[in-house]
């Protein structure tokens, strides 16, 4: 099969489509014919030599499929998707390619009526945000910010904390995303190329501050973060876009009661990924069904334009995600 590979580490650029070895399902695992894998950060920190796979993945990058059920483990029963079922599934690696072996408790039904490309966009996604947000004991009418609200995470994650009850503020670049996060369920859309984004936010928090975080820029947005957040609030960070160690106010950590948290999906045993994604399965992929939550796509691109992919990322051109298409 064909595969996007990385020849050596480094630049976009070192991405090559190359003939590899078609994958061997286990006993448990679906053989998916991939209509769409999606890109993340952890594929260009792969990609740099910064993220190895885990033990027994892929060489080859790609966290998340969507794709049709070509073959099925021997240890599957009547309730597991059966060959020709149309799946979405997260991945420990391997995604890039036109067949990746997937544990079967990790794929998702794609609903009718969702384009089964487009489907690729979400299994990472919806996982981060839902299984944070569990961590953060995000209750419906509090306040959650977003940093980074046109992200593929970020615009998955205001629209998921929106349908569940939350008050949902997030930050984009410019008038036109934060207005196409607005759209996508946040009550406050704020641009954070403006000054003073930690009064912006209490003022529209009428001093309160939010009582959560979900950030993705580590380090350089530490200190705004617990600038920002409520009395008891909660501080999840999932992402380093903006490094990996900032120095830290303790006293207002102290003084505010408050609590960090780091998470990583792609390092975490089966069982917890398993755990996960049937969360997922039960109480946020039924608003995609109808719906609710849908994946926002910024581009779809063929194998061959992998580096262009990686770049659109890097870049933060990308609203929602880039997919890559066999």
């Amino acid at each position: 099969m064909r595969a996007v590979v990385i020849t050596k580490p480094g630049e976009p650029d070192v991405l090559a489509v190359e003939d590899v070895p078609d994958p061997v399902p286990g006993a448990r695992d679906l053989l998916v014919e991939v209509a769409a894998a999606g890109v993340n950060r952890a594929d260009l920190l792969q990609r740099a030599g910064h993220y190895p796979p885990p033990d027994g993945a892929p060489a080859w990058p790609g966290l998340e499929v969507a794709g049709t059920v070509a073959a099925r483990g021997a240890d599957l029963g009547a309730d597991d998707p059966q060959v020709g079922d149309r799946v979405a599934a997260l991945l420990p690696g391997g995604g890039y390619a036109e067949l990746a072996a997937v544990p079967a408790e990790l794929a998702l039904r794609v609903p009718e009526g969702l384009p089964l490309v487009d489907a690729a966009a979400l299994p990472e996604a919806l996982a981060t945000v839902w299984s944070n947000l569990r961590a953060a004991r995000l209750s419906p009418g509090e306040n959650l910010l977003v940093r980074g609200g046109s992200g593929g995470v970020g615009s998955i994650a205001v629209q998921l904390a929106h349908v569940l009850g939350t008050r949902v503020l997030a930050t984009a670049g410019g008038p036109q995303r934060t207005a196409r996060v607005r759209d996508l369920g946040a009550d406050v859309a704020l641009d954070h190329r403006e000054p003073d984004l930690v009064a912006r936010v209490l003022d529209a928090t009428d001093g309160h501050g939010v009582d959560v975080v979900l950030d993705v820029l580590g380090a350089g947005g530490l200190a705004d973060n617990l600038a920002m957040l409520a009395d008891d609030g909660r501080l999840v960070v999932i992402g380093m876009q903006q490094g990996r160690r900032g120095e830290l106010d303790l006293s207002a950590l102290l003084a505010k009661r408050a609590s960090i948290l780091g998470t990583m999906l792609r390092s975490r045993p089966l069982d917890q990924k398993v755990a996960i994604m049937d969360g997922v399965r039960r109480h946020a992929w039924p608003f995609v069904a109808d719906g609710s939550v849908h994946p926002v796509v910024h581009v779809r691109l063929p194998f061959g334009r992998a580096a262009d992919a990686h770049r659109m990322l890097e870049s933060g051109e990308a609203f929602g995600k880039v997919l890559l298409v066999p």
